[in-house]
């Protein structure tokens, strides 16, 4: 087995086996995988699940407001925006999956072997500063859920979102395959919520199918790619390309050079089935807007409770803002279990730290909770609107210290040996990255000193 020594002046961990764990050591290998020569299908099946929990941040609380503003202002234009931010998703997940399978390290492991301490100490703190933001959005959603669905106020909602540190315990000890199940459950229900509502609204699919075609206007109109930059910035979770790194590592593949190539085949299959299940809810929320909203001269609707209040009036089904409120829920529900995991992946893989995982759950939690009930308190709903709006700029701000580390980890042939990525591919993740950090930066500068 390959050691740690330099190659080519620089530490070649392909393959690596030190001192350290591996990453989730409780639950790395912990689910079978059907020997070679068993049915595809059921070889796929035991993949599965793992591109499922990382759709998740695809279409947590913080993704809401920027497809509902996109489909209230401008109608069905802004599809192709998600379709392109989706795509831009599959790539890079793809790309974080082959790191962990390759190597049998997570992102996190991976940058603390190859930068300097002080390097990762900055990179730490910003993905810690981004997993709180995150947690931000889903106190948020999950808040403003249970206010919509059974009239609790913001405050004591955001304070009832504590006690999930005992749900993700009761999951995480019974195993990988049960956190799996929960995440998946919620993601069903948010699909049925959203494709019930679809039929209600009832758009028309000529309109829809010409919003996924490129338009000028997204990049004509100043207040158009104001919004598609915000849907770009908040599609990328910069924490699951950490999770994903690790938690498909999960499957007792054989680790060898053709049980990992095996192994990478399911994971993609795997993550790009699960994000195009992300891409028909983020494209739903819009179309909904579109199709309820924007048709109805409504262009104005870009808050969660704004939307809640019209739909059943609108579409003159008293059903339909409750299904909202309940996809909103699971989606807030769900974003906490992803949340919690990567969290511990980031703090084991950068700092070698480990803590109890109602320990660090409940202090990320906390951190999100006290500014949620600082700021209701003073502004009430107005105030967590912005405050939503907040934890995606948070987010956008760190995603290059995720991207840039992982893109020129799987392009170096010293680490990934045969697995690095070839030229087409490592072109496109360049360019990829490129246009994120662009639009990120963008989207910032017009945050903090206003849209050109």
């Amino acid at each position: 087995m390959p050691s740690d020594a330099p190659v080519g002046g620089r530490k070649a961990w392909r393959y690596a086996v030190s001192d350290d764990q591996p990453s989730l050591p409780g639950m790395n290998a912990s689910v079978p995988v059907p020997v070679r020569g068993a049915l595809w299908i059921r070889r796929f099946l035991a993949f599965a699940g793992p591109g499922y929990m990382v759709s998740v941040g695809y279409m947590d609380p913080g993704n809401w407001a920027t497809d509902l503003a996109g489909g209230s202002k401008f109608g069905y234009t802004l599809l192709c925006v998600i379709l392109l931010s989706n795509l831009m998703a599959i790539v890079l997940q793809a790309l974080a999956a082959r790191l962990g399978i390759v190597t049998g390290r997570d992102l996190a492991q991976a940058c603390r072997d190859h930068y300097p301490r002080p390097v990762n100490l900055v990179l730490w703190f910003a993905c810690e500063t981004a997993i709180i933001a995150c947690d931000l959005a889903e106190v948020i959603g999950t808040a403003i859920a249970l206010n919509l669905l059974f009239g609790i106020p913001l405050i004591v909602g955001a304070l009832i979102t504590a006690l999930d540190v005992f749900l993700i315990l009761l999951l995480m000890h019974r195993g990988f395959r049960a956190l799996e199940a929960f995440v998946i459950s919620l993601l069903t229900v948010i699909f049925v919520c959203f494709a019930v509502q679809i039929v209600l609204a009832a758009p028309p699919i000529a309109e829809i199918a010409k919003g996924f075609l490129p338009s000028a206007k997204v990049v004509t109109d100043p207040a158009a790619l104001y919004l598609a930059i915000g849907i770009i910035g908040a599609t990328v979770m910069p924490h699951n390309l950490y999770l994903h790194s690790s938690i498909v590592q999960t499957r007792a593949y054989e680790r060898t050079d053709d049980g990992r190539r095996s192994a990478l085949n399911f994971a993609v299959t795997d993550s790009t089935i699960a994000l195009m299940l992300a891409l028909f809810i983020n494209a739903a929320i819009l179309i909904l807007s579109a199709a309820v909203f924007h048709a109805n001269g409504r262009t104005d609707v870009e808050e969660i409770e704004h939307a809640f209040a019209l739909l059943s009036p609108m579409l003159g089904v008293g059903i339909a803002s409750t299904l909202f409120a309940v996809a909103l829920l699971a989606s807030g529900l769900n974003s906490t279990v992803t949340a919690t995991l990567a969290g511990q992946i980031v703090m084991e893989g950068f700092l070698r730290l480990r803590l109890p995982g109602w320990v660090r759950r409940l202090i990320t939690r906390g951190l999100a909770i006290v500014p949620v009930v600082i700021v209701t308190a003073l502004y009430g709903e107005s105030g967590t609107a912005k405050l939503l709006v907040l934890s995606q700029v948070v987010l956008s701000m760190q995603l290059p210290f995720a991207v840039v580390p992982l893109v020129s980890f799987v392009s170096d042939r010293t680490k990934m040996g045969s697995f690095a990525i070839g030229p087409v591919l490592k072109v496109t993740a360049w360019v990829i990255a490129a246009i994120i950090i662009v639009l990120n930066v963008k989207l910032l500068a017009d945050t903090f000193f206003g849209a050109a």
